[in-house]
């Protein structure tokens, strides 16, 4: 083997920047366009959702989205809650049609898993019809007080099928 010349060294040094260049171009360069098209996609998304966020324009399907999640106020007092939880399970009751005997309010126990918060519970009993206790159970979410159905019985009356007695056991939070 003979010795390189320095002009052949230099040449060789050159070759092999040039051939890391093209490599590096065939391999970098999809990449890199493939990375371009990726911010400019996020760009967009980003924009469409600060759109959405900062107008309040909401489409039907986020519209859906929202109806079915139940409407919560956080817990007062218990006193100013009984009051308003009352008021709203009560409107509620005449709403589905259910004749009300009595609605009466249990005694405020504390819970282990309710964060702290103590449970007031509503027992209503009344007469109605079946569809009517079906359309009550429907529209209790959207109570803001409500929390769960706690008991509910329901006795059929034997001298008229289509009405029953029904005992509904209701919870809310308090402080």
């Amino acid at each position: 083997m003979a010795s390189l010349s320095e002009r052949d060294k230099r040449a060789v040094k050159l070759g092999g920047i040039g051939m890391v260049m093209i490599i590096a171009y065939v391999v970098v360069g999809p990449w890199f366009s493939n990375w371009q098209v990726t911010r400019q996609s996020l760009a967009r998304e980003r924009a469409k959702f600060e759109g959405i966020v900062s107008s309040g324009n909401v489409s039907a399907k986020q519209a859906a989205l929202i109806s079915r999640v139940p409407v919560f106020e956080m817990p007062q007092g218990e006193e100013p809650q009984r009051t308003a939880f009352r008021d709203a399970f009560n409107t509620q009751l005449k709403k589905a049609g259910v004749k009300i005997k009595s609605l009466k309010s249990l005694p405020v126990k504390r819970t282990a898993i309710a964060g702290g918060y103590k449970k007031l519970m509503l027992q209503c009993r009344g007469q109605c019809g079946f569809s009517q206790v079906l359309n009550l159970l429907a529209d209790l979410n959207s109570n803001p007080y409500f929390v769960g159905v706690e008991d509910i019985e329901m006795k059929v009356d034997s001298r008229n099928r289509n009405s029953m007695e029904v005992t509904l056991t209701v919870s809310t939070f308090v402080k």
